[in-house]
């Protein structure tokens, strides 16, 4: 077993789940937000995440299920195991009420605007958020570990990908807690609490490997992994970043990312 290899996909695991101690430092010390930026950028992890799930992820997962079954089995297989990665995310999805979605992104001046100081009542809202948060960034932690055991290149591109996605999260968490207490201290820790689920998708991503390496169960997870990061693509990037700016904008990104992490493949390959 490479352990350096492991290390450095946790690594990569841990960096995209702290990304949301930046939103947090962001809520405190931005007076407004960036909104072309940020679309820009939402949708540019969007473009990379989909394009290596289509081209890298779920293909490796057909040639390993193809291993085991005649093709058209295994073309079968692996599709479901992709769509079933959607379920399992719309599952999750589901467990959160979608008026305390914390998908539902906020820009830092909103969120200010709505809060009062010392408001107990917020911190409900906070620590609520910073739980559902930790339920939706679980699956994503099993993505990254697993796509940086794989492929360095990939893990790396979503890794950040996922980071980017994160930092609005934060935001999230932290501003409520912030205004329901008054310590920036007790905002920034739940906001880069929220944030440790996924190198704890990490942990479950190396106990799937290290039981099944080289059985085709790890053909099944590598295709249901391509499918919830499809599925965070469409129904998290892609809204949050129309909602922070111009269509146009979140479009751009998307294609810009195609190309970046196409190309990127292509050399590093």
């Amino acid at each position: 077993m490479d352990w350096s290899a492991i290390l450095l996909a946790f690594s990569l695991t841990l960096f995209a789940g702290m990304a949301t101690g930046i939103g947090g430092l962001i809520a405190f010390f931005a007076k407004r937000t960036n909104t072309t930026f940020l679309s820009y950028s939402l949708g540019f992890s969007a473009g990379v995440m989909v394009f290596i799930s289509l081209t890298e992820i779920l293909t490796g997962a057909g040639d390993i299920i193809a291993e085991f079954y005649l093709p058209k089995t295994a073309a079968l297989i692996t599709f479901s195991s992709f769509v079933g990665g959607f379920f399992l995310t719309a599952i999750i999805d589901k467990i959160i009420p979608m008026k305390d979605n914390p998908h539902e992104m906020m820009r830092v001046e909103q969120m200010k605007d709505s809060c009062q100081k010392r408001n107990p009542r917020l911190l409900r809202v906070g620590l609520f958020t910073a739980i559902a948060l930790g339920i939706h960034n679980f699956p994503e932690g099993i993505a990254t570990f697993m796509a940086g055991m794989d492929d360095l290149t990939v893990g790396i591109s979503i890794a950040v990908a996922i980071a980017i996605h994160n930092i609005p999260e934060g935001i999230a968490v932290s501003v409520p807690v912030y205004y329901a207490t008054g310590s920036r201290r007790k905002a920034l820790k739940w906001s880069i609490l929220s944030g440790f689920a996924e190198p704890v998708g990490a942990v479950v991503g190396f106990l799937i490997i290290s039981s099944f390496k080289g059985g085709m169960i790890l053909g099944y997870v590598y295709a249901m992994v391509a499918g919830i990061m499809v599925y965070i693509s469409f129904d998290e990037l892609l809204p949050a970043a129309h909602k922070y700016g111009k269509h146009h904008v979140a479009i751009y990104g998307l294609i810009s990312g195609i190309i970046v992490i196409g190309v990127s493949l292509i050399l590093l390959h």
